[in-house]
């Protein structure tokens, strides 16, 4: 019996005797240092080597300044449909505007419309008059900012369609032509300047910074990205999101980087983006959630559910995992 077995059999006040008695068993030299050294430089080693081989990659930011300058036409289509109020981002709804575009319900409840608009915008106003009114000024730009502020919606319309246009005709890598006539008003002006200061990296750095405290939000530069995913099948961000498999098709929510799965403890939440009737549902985020809710409800409840909670006893595969435990401590 070891000394630990002989001491747990007494009581309080002899093992407390026992304990402070000095070892007169064998001794064996131990040097922890020596042990500790070996073990920190294995682990160093070995987490070093894993992380070569099976970690994700670090990969660069993708930024409005790289999409412009690969996909000029791309850009600009996604730009005029900011301004013209018809893009994802323009028709969403809650948390950024009042539309019903991306709205999602479970039956009658809208968890969407429920909380609100918590984070305005206007992507009009946010992604391309306010960004260009923070240019240096010009008298161009000032005088086509002014004129195309204090037309009225009608007008500012049919200046929109007419560049439109000639525009959807061109592929979307393609250099921005001189597209001009007294159809289009301002708006050429207003795009071109838009695109070359996209060009700059001036735009990503107008559209994430707000002059608060936290003084990087990412929120409107990824929403402009996010607008051209929806909008053109062969866009700029699509390109990339596809080469690093990361559509929803693909890996659902579990995305990771390259070929690798993502998170493997997600792999029921996400599995229920791809089955029927989620995968082609228009409320499929809320779908997921309140399954994923029940889910989770039930196994807080097991302890709880007669039949169930008795599952081990039937069932002891713990018993399997404890063997030592119960072989030293039989149940009668």
């Amino acid at each position: 019996m070891s000394r630990a077995s002989a001491a747990g059999a007494l009581g309080d006040r002899d093992r407390r005797r026992a304990e402070r008695q000095t070892w007169q068993g064998p001794l064996r030299h131990y040097d922890i240092i020596k042990e500790a050294t070996i073990a920190v430089v294995v682990v160093a080693i070995l987490t070093v080597a894993l992380a070569v081989v099976f970690s994700s990659p670090d990969k660069r930011a993708v930024t409005l300044e790289q999409w412009a300058t690969a996909q000029p036409v791309g850009f600009v289509d996604i730009a005029m449909s900011e301004l013209d109020g018809t893009s994802t981002s323009a028709t969403y709804g809650p948390p950024y505007n009042h539309g019903t575009g991306s709205v999602q319900s479970l039956g009658p409840v809208s968890i969407q419309k429920f909380f609100g608009v918590r984070i305005p915008i206007d992507p009009a106003t946010s992604f391309v008059i306010t960004p260009l009114r923070s240019l240096p000024p010009t008298p161009s730009l000032t005088t086509a900012l002014d004129r195309y502020s204090s037309a009225t919606d009608s007008t500012q319309t049919s200046w929109e369609d007419a560049y439109t246009k000639p525009l959807a005709k061109l592929p979307l890598s393609a250099g921005l032509p001189t597209l001009s006539s007294p159809a289009m008003g301002p708006v050429p002006t207003l795009m071109g300047s838009l695109l070359a200061m996209t060009r700059s990296g001036a735009l990503d750095a107008a559209l994430t910074s707000h002059g608060g405290f936290y003084n990087s939000d990412y929120t409107n530069p990824l929403l402009l990205l996010g607008d051209s995913a929806t909008a053109q099948d062969n866009s700029y961000w699509n390109q990339i999101v596809t080469a690093e498999h990361l559509q929803g098709s693909q890996w659902g929510v579990m995305n990771e980087t390259g070929s690798w799965p993502g998170q493997p403890w997600l792999w029921l939440y996400t599995m229920l983006y791809q089955v029927p009737p989620m995968n082609s549902s228009g409320n499929v985020d809320v779908l997921v959630l309140a399954i994923m809710a029940i889910l989770s409800l039930v196994l807080l409840a097991v302890p709880f559910i007669p039949g169930l909670r008795s599952l081990p006893r039937v069932v002891p595969v713990h018993r399997i995992i404890w063997r030592r435990y119960y072989d030293d401590h039989p149940v009668s």
